[in-house]
């Protein structure tokens, strides 16, 4: 226990103490304040057509332990994949190889580690609910019952299996993280989709790993048997409206506890602990055997070379080649663009060749909003290391050293990208641009720059790649649930307001992105 305990609490004080954990929580903490609408707010996060319910102790507990469970989960699996891998770039894990812990305890103590990071973050939601209440609510008693039950009952199931989901990923997909990211994407889009099937009660409480559906239905059964009507269905998640509604109130207690959704906590439990179980059967236990014989067959040629002994001269200048100057930016966007189509499987880009055919020829709504966004997501582990694979190889202290950095290395690498987020949006511009409709080019065009810029400046700040893949996920995301506070392409809002806009920040974030580099670069 004593090396579960130390890898447990070495990986949890590393990952806490990032600039990804510090943004990512206060990003939690405004989600967390904004899951309970004042009442003249124009949206809901918990949608009943005509109908609201008063913000007494179970509403407010309930809500937020369900938001910060689906939410948490959503882009928590980002916050806490790649434990593993980042022990086999430190080759810490070589150390941790030769001590007697097992792979099941080593597999066990990283989920361990990352379900302690994300209930640090569920803590802080937690606190912020109960103030939640005391601030919307008005003449109902504070039951604290109400907010622990939800919390434990809800959250921590779900966040465990996350934090198990993610270590499988890595024993399994290590090498792979974009198709780490996109199982998940579709498991996390199954779980939800199934729990808005019609199924039997039993069958749907029991693989809701969630528990949003019990929720759910416990509200629309009551709202149909008070009002008499007929309720088709209740949503989760930010729906916005022009307009004040008329709304009829109602005044919910709580989910009433079953037995068969208590076994349905206890199996999830059980899964998860299972699932790193197994993955520990086929976890390589950092053996670096084929990577030791690559290197073998890299140096077989250099190997069966014929030594010959160097001949004592003097060195002649005037034998040796000129020495070339060049400080043009052209050769270093051709290394960074270079160094982005090479990243990842070869294989890979059929995928992306893929969207760029779809784009072509499904509607100019669909491949705006949805086919572009996603397109631009699968390059998320290219443009993540944009500006921080220097620093990531310690070459930083030569490139940020070399002539002109700041004129001529943090352009090139923002220009490359430009230029491959443009070139993967080339079906769509092309179909704009024949209807004429030069206005959507520009909103493409400035998306492209902001998602890049986007990168560079989270990456130089952070010091890292995991917050900007945090980020632009949830950009994504929100993107295709057409949320337009967040819709950099103006695939929604055909409007010069999200143009202005995105040029704004595109300016911002050029700034920053600049001063920080001219920072690091001086204080080397």
């Amino acid at each position: 226990m004593k090396y579960i305990y130390s890898i447990i609490k070495a990986d949890y004080l590393q990952r806490t103490r990032s600039y990804a954990f510090l943004i990512t929580m206060a990003i939690t903490i405004y989600a967390a304040y904004s899951f309970v609408p004042p009442p003249s707010a124009h949206y809901t996060t918990l949608n009943i057509v005509g109908f609201k319910g008063v913000y007494n102790s179970a509403w407010v507990g309930h809500l937020s332990a369900m938001m910060t469970t689906v939410m948490l989960s959503l882009y928590g699996f980002f916050l806490v994949t790649g434990g593993i891998k980042k022990d086999v770039d430190t080759e810490v894990g070589l150390i941790i190889a030769t001590t007697p812990i097992s792979n099941f305890g080593y597999l066990l103590s990283k989920m361990l580690s990352n379900f302690l990071v994300l209930l640090t973050i569920a803590g802080t939601t937690f606190v912020v609910s109960l103030a939640m209440f005391f601030l919307r609510s008005s003449g109902y008693p504070f039951v604290i019952s109400n907010f622990i039950i939800p919390f434990l009952l809800l959250a921590l199931p779900a966040l465990l299996f996350i934090s198990a989901i993610a270590v499988v990923g890595e024993v399994f997909l290590g090498k792979r993280a974009i198709l780490q990211y996109i199982g998940f994407v579709f498991l996390f889009g199954a779980i939800m989709g199934h729990t808005q099937g019609e199924l039997n009660d039993t069958i749907a409480v029991i693989t809701d790993p969630f528990g949003l559906r019990t929720m759910t239905m416990s509200i629309q059964n009551q709202v149909n048997n008070e009002f008499h009507t007929h309720i088709d269905g209740v949503s989760m998640g930010f729906t916005f409206h022009k307009k004040e509604n008329a709304f009829r109130t109602f005044t919910w207690n709580g989910i009433t506890w079953t037995p068969v959704f208590m076994l349905s906590r206890f199996l999830w439990i059980i899964l998860s602990f299972s699932l790193v179980y197994i993955s520990s059967f086929f976890f390589h236990r950092f053996d670096f055997k084929q990577i030791a014989h690559k290197k073998k067959k890299a140096t077989r040629y250099a190997d069966t070379t014929p030594l010959v002994p160097p001949a004592i001269t003097a060195i002649s200048m005037s034998a040796l080649p000129p020495i070339l100057k060049n400080y043009s930016i052209i050769p270093l966007i051709k290394t960074e663009i270079m160094l982005l189509v090479r990243k990842g499987s070869k294989w890979f880009w059929l995928v992306n060749a893929g969207l760029c055919a779809s784009m072509l020829f499904a509607p100019l709504s669909i491949s705006h909003t949805y086919l572009l966004p996603v397109l631009w997501f699968l390059q998320v582990t290219r443009l993540s290391e944009l500006a921080t694979k220097e620093k990531t190889n310690r070459l930083h202290y030569f490139t940020w050293s070399s002539y002109k950095p700041l004129q001529r290395m943090l352009p090139a690498q923002i220009l490359a990208g430009v230029i491959l987020m443009v070139t993967l949006a080339l079906p769509l511009i092309i179909r704009y641009l024949l209807v004429l409709n030069g206005f959507a080019v520009v909103n493409i065009l400035l998306g492209a720059v902001f998602i890049v810029l986007l990168a560079v400046c989270m990456g130089i700040v952070s010091g890292g790649k995991k917050l900007y893949e945090i980020v632009f996920f949830l950009i994504t995301y929100l993107v295709t649930q057409k949320l337009p506070l967040v819709d950099y392409l103006g695939a929604i809002a055909h409007n010069s307001q999200v143009l202005y806009t995105v040029l704004i920040l595109n300016i911002a974030l050029c700034c920053i992105s600049f001063w920080a580099r001219n920072y690091q670069a001086r204080h080397l």
